[in-house]
């Protein structure tokens, strides 16, 4: 499953053939260096390990510029492979991965909402405003019983940290690729903030 990682621009507009508006957004993918190549004689699978964005040497620790042997990076990233023999000859992963029309899963960072309530957190509809409901319109509500088992259950939905978390976008489509400028252009909304990182995935 070889992809790429890329930085979130922002989300815009294009017009198709028959002038409809689609949603897309644009993301900076690219261009990756093949930072290590993993096999299964040595490391026990097949992966390559590629870096994204070049970092100032001065900011890298020893051992990581040791890993880099030439150019640092911001991000590392892994992207498994079939066999062996796939990476051979593979040195850059650009958006030449990919076409358009191709179908991938994008993998990025949630925005981070901080603590939340359980209206927003997980959908709960709240409590009446009327009718004898006191100071309690947001409330999650009756959480447990009494007596037995007279705790609460593990898992319960309550108010908490809302966000941040790492979400998979799957099946989204790729409506244009900008080669010149490495970027691409995807269906839909994606994943993270301005300028997050993400990681776009080819299916099978």
């Amino acid at each position: 499953m070889l992809g790429i990682v890329g930085k979130k621009i922002g989300m815009s507009q294009i017009f198709d053939e028959d002038a409809r508006v689609i949603p897309v957004t644009v993301v900076q993918a690219g261009p990756c260096k093949v930072v290590q190549k993993k096999t299964k004689a040595v490391d026990g699978y097949s992966a390559v390990q590629v870096g994204f964005e070049q970092k100032s040497t001065k900011n890298v620790s020893k051992a990581l510029q040791g890993h880099f042997k030439d150019d640092c990076y911001k991000v590392l990233r892994e992207f498994s492979v079939g066999s062996d023999a796939e990476l051979e000859g593979l040195e850059e992963l650009s958006v030449d991965l990919f076409n358009v029309n191709e179908i991938v899963n994008v993998i990025g960072t949630s925005k981070g909402r901080g603590f939340t309530g359980v209206m927003k957190r997980h959908n709960f509809s709240g409590m009446k405003a009327t009718h004898g409901v006191h100071e309690s319109y947001r409330g999650p509500g009756s959480i447990g019983l009494c007596a037995t088992p007279s705790r609460v259950f593990k898992g319960k939905k309550l108010p908490g940290h809302y966000g941040n978390s790492r979400v998979t976008a799957k099946n989204l489509e790729i409506v244009k690729i900008d080669k010149e400028r490495n970027l691409i252009f995807i269906r839909g909304a994606v994943p993270g903030h301005r300028n997050s990182v993400v990681l776009l995935k080819k299916l099978g």
